[in-house]
């Protein structure tokens, strides 16, 4: 369980193909206070730590997870936010995050609003249902509040988000251009009240 507030930016330092694709981070973090089996999450995405080095971590990325994040994701010099997993009595200073990935966004326009910036993503039509105007979303796991939802014709959502400088300044974000793909998560009560709906539909009831 995470909080969608980034604690440090890693690199991706060297892939190695195997069963899975083997990926290891450099990191800010004491890597001594991180155990083997721990849960990190890697732009949104929860991974499990499989080997540690000294400013370093390494996660096994399964192909259901490559097919769910951007093409290009994890590949060497990429730059990750990194979320360690939330312990009791933590404050909760985002949102509940379960690092799921639920599907890509598409970064369609960026524009300044005073001192931030605006970002417009669109979202695919599965997504669309569960995005509203102040509700929660992950976008490569930074917990931020959607600003407003605008549907397409085909289904799917322009959503937009403001991004406030420090959030720039800490997270990828700050680099990020149009047409770039975004790991997104839908908030976690908007996931159960549509399977609420989904079975309405179905039984009538």
């Amino acid at each position: 369980m995470f909080t969608g507030i980034i604690t440090d930016i890693g690199t991706i330092t060297a892939i190695e193909h195997r069963g899975d694709l083997h990926v290891r981070i450099g990191c800010g973090y004491d890597t001594s206070t991180i155990d083997i089996g721990a849960s990190i999450a890697c732009s949104g995405a929860c991974m499990t730590v499989v080997e540690l080095g000294p400013d370093w971590f390494a996660v096994d990325i399964s192909q259901e997870s490559l097919s769910r994040t951007p093409s290009g994701r994890w590949e060497p010099g990429r730059k990750l936010n990194l979320e360690r997993s939330l312990k009791v009595g933590d404050e909760l200073g985002g949102h509940i995050v379960t690092g799921h990935v639920d599907g890509v966004g598409t970064v369609a326009s960026l524009a300044a609003e005073g001192d931030s910036h605006r970002i417009e993503i669109r979202a695919p039509a599965a997504l669309a249902p569960y995005l509203a105007p102040k509700g929660s979303i992950a976008i490569d796991g930074i917990s931020l509040t959607v600003n407003s939802v605008t549907d397409q014709p085909d289904g799917s959502a322009l959503f937009g988000v403001n991004i406030i400088p420090h959030t720039s300044a800490v997270t990828t974000l700050g680099g990020i251009a149009v047409h770039d793909g975004v790991n997104l998560e839908i908030d976690v009560l908007a996931r159960y009240l549509g399977r609420m709906e989904q079975l309405r539909a179905l039984t009538g009831k």
